[in-house]
């Protein structure tokens, strides 16, 4: 091993063209016990929209706008129904409004994703996608109906003949009635195995969807649309029900059209079938990423072209001129034909210590930047990757003092990779004793196939760093022992994987585990590692075992969907992330994500008492708790 110190000017100096936002976590309200810092992936702003066909005449469907999504007409085209945050950012809810933006009236609420509603054609009903308990312990994404003149429930897709394999994705999405009122479309991706990008080999998940129907009362469920090897989404009926159109693109493709890196180069087509027959019509060919699709009229499809130069609104005649309107989503037409209602959104950063919707009574929940983490003596650490430098910024809880204490740029890394949050000082470790600040250096994600990185570690003040690791294997996310003489980190690559432990007085290095394993994080008590194991092609374990390499065991697992991020809980449980419940939305839909469906979790140190933490539409991961007596320090 070969070990480089470097000296920098002092840290009053440091990072200065890159310091924090101010940011100062607040105390927690009333009488709760603390602040659960998280991150979130997803859209940080969302308005509805109305139009005319051509675009003109473009105006805000909302007076009282919060955070607003996928709209749906009633019948008659007096009203309007969508999902809304503006209960807390996070917490998808169904409202009803007057087409004028007036009579706002809450339909679905309460701690669970709702989402996607639409009346039936009478207006006595609601079909919509939530994630309430179907039956205990079952959060997963399933058609509802709600009758709206008894509040009585119903789910449609629990009874035993439509629910598929529960250790498969096994979600429902984008109900939609048909003219008589007498069915309801849907797509499900039930009975599919887990799959990961990248011909299997990628740790985020694609989706594989079919559409199916189902009476309102639960009754005459069957199939009426899929192809092996595609995802069928967002079916909606002809104005005669004779046919159903929806979307059509690879399972693989899937993952390409919620990454900014591939969403332009995704392509999906608009097809129909007979769902009488199953007599297929492609609608559409050639490039493009299309989704969205709606029968404007008898002989008219609009579709929504997402990303790309033509991103906006096209139709399949040709007749009706494109409108070109970057990031619109979601768009569904008036009855008449003659407008349309979209959202638009937005991805500004998200301030730091932003409230966010909490489920649980006893914590308020902040935003903020990736892997955050506190120091025995009370101080703040992550990395500061939304701003577009990844550097390592530390501060107290309470917003004074911040300094960027390691600066991305001027290291050896690609300054464009940087800026794109693919390489950077991630996953800071405190020393026990307050003065060194452990981390990763390098090219992360998908880069690291062609990229290097070492551990390295940092004054506390910024004044002096090292590299700890020689660079032949790319290494990183370390966490240091309790006692602080060791360094366990993890290393990539076909031939020299898994974790390894790193005495910081001889230098001396030994190997852990030989497996695909990641993030480790060291028990406070010093008796256990935690960290995420690949398991298979397709799925990813959190894992404990003994710093000697004996005592393996796997906490995770039986549900078939990714488990990772997992950090100790200062009172000795565990915080992870996990998607076991499936997706929440079609994953085509989604932009900017990597895992769309990730939800946080709590869980015992020996894997029992798994409780959910969060229940969003988006990603959201990487806790930690600040306790009151943190931050009144």
């Amino acid at each position: 091993m070969k070990r480089r110190a470097f000296l920098v000017a002092g840290a009053a100096t440091v990072g200065t063209a890159f310091l924090p936002k101010p940011f100062a976590v607040a105390a927690a309200t009333g009488d709760k016990k603390g602040v659960m810092l998280m991150n979130r992936i997803g859209p940080s702003a969302s308005h509805l929209y109305i139009s005319n066909l051509d675009g003109s005449n473009e105006r805000p469907l909302l007076g009282n706008a919060t955070f607003d999504y996928h709209a749906g007409f009633s019948a008659n085209g007096q009203s309007v129904v969508f999902t809304s945050e503006r209960r807390g950012d996070g917490d998808s809810s169904i409202y009803r409004a007057r087409i004028d933006g007036t009579g706002l009236q809450p339909l679905a609420i309460g701690r669970a994703v709702h989402d996607a509603g639409v009346l039936s054609p009478d207006g006595t009903k609601l079909a919509f996608v939530s994630t309430r308990e179907a039956t205990p312990g079952d959060h997963k994404t399933h058609i509802w109906v709600l009758d709206l003149r008894t509040n009585k429930l119903k789910n449609l897709t629990n009874a035993p003949n439509v629910a598929g394999d529960p250790t498969m994705p096994d979600g429902h999405f984008r109900p939609s009635w048909s003219p008589d009122g007498q069915w309801i479309a849907f797509s499900s991706d039930r009975n599919t195995p887990w799959r990961g990008h990248d011909d299997g080999r990628g740790w985020e998940h694609t989706q594989e969807l079919s559409i199916y129907v189902i009476r309102p009362d639960g009754t005459g469920f069957r199939k009426i649309a899929t192809k092996e090897g595609y995802c069928l989404g967002s079916p909606k009926w002809s104005p005669d029900g004779r046919r159903v159109v929806f979307y059509e693109i690879t399972t693989e493709g899937t993952w390409g059209a919620h990454r900014p890196d591939y969403i332009g180069r995704v392509e999906s087509q608009i097809v129909s079938v007979d769902v009488a027959t199953g007599a297929r019509v492609e609608h559409t060919s050639g490039p493009g990423l299309k989704v969205s699709p709606q029968f404007v009229n008898a002989t008219e499809i609009g579709y929504l072209v997402k990303g790309g130069a033509a991103e906006g609104l096209a139709y399949t005649s040709g007749t009706i001129p494109a409108v070109k309107r970057p990031w619109v989503r979601s768009p569904v037409w008036s009855p008449d034909g003659t407008s349309v209602i979209y959202d638009k959104v937005g991805w500004s950063v998200r301030p730091l210590d932003t409230p966010l919707y909490s489920w649980d009574p006893d914590w308020d929940y902040r935003f903020c930047d990736v892997f955050p983490v506190l120091s025995n003596q009370g101080r703040l650490a992550y990395t500061e990757k939304q701003l577009g430098h990844s550097s390592i910024v530390t501060m107290n809880p309470d917003g004074t003092d911040q300094r960027v204490v390691f600066d991305s740029y001027g290291r050896g890394l690609d300054p464009s990779l940087v800026a794109r949050g693919l390489a950077g000082a991630f996953r800071p470790a405190w020393s026990p004793d307050g003065e060194w600040i452990a981390f990763g250096l390098g090219g992360w994600f998908f880069m690291r196939a062609t990229s290097t990185a070492v551990v390295a570690r940092v004054r506390a003040d910024g004044s002096e760093w090292e590299v700890l690791t020689d660079g032949t294997s790319h290494a990183g996310f370390p966490s240091y022992s309790p006692d602080g003489k060791l360094l366990v980190y993890r290393v990539w690559g076909a031939e020299n994987k898994g974790l390894r432990i790193l005495d910081l007085e001889t230098g001396a290095t030994r190997v852990l585990t030989t497996e695909y394993d990641n993030l480790p994080d060291w028990s406070p008590d010093g008796k256990l590692i935690l960290f995420t194991r690949k398991m298979d092609a397709v799925n990813f374990d959190v894992c404990t075992i003994r710093p000697d390499g004996t005592g393996l065991r796997v906490l995770t697992g039986g549900s078939g969907a990714n488990e990772g991020h997992a950090v100790w809980n200062p009172d000795g449980r565990i915080l992870y992330n996990s998607g076991m419940y499936g997706f929440r939305e079609e994953a085509a839909l989604y932009d900017n994500t990597f895992q769309p469906y990730g939800q946080i979790f709590l869980m015992n140190a020996d894997g029992s008492g798994k409780k959910m933490l969060t229940d969003s539409i988006w990603e959201d991961s990487m806790p930690i708790y600040l306790p009151n007596k943190v931050l009144s320090r």
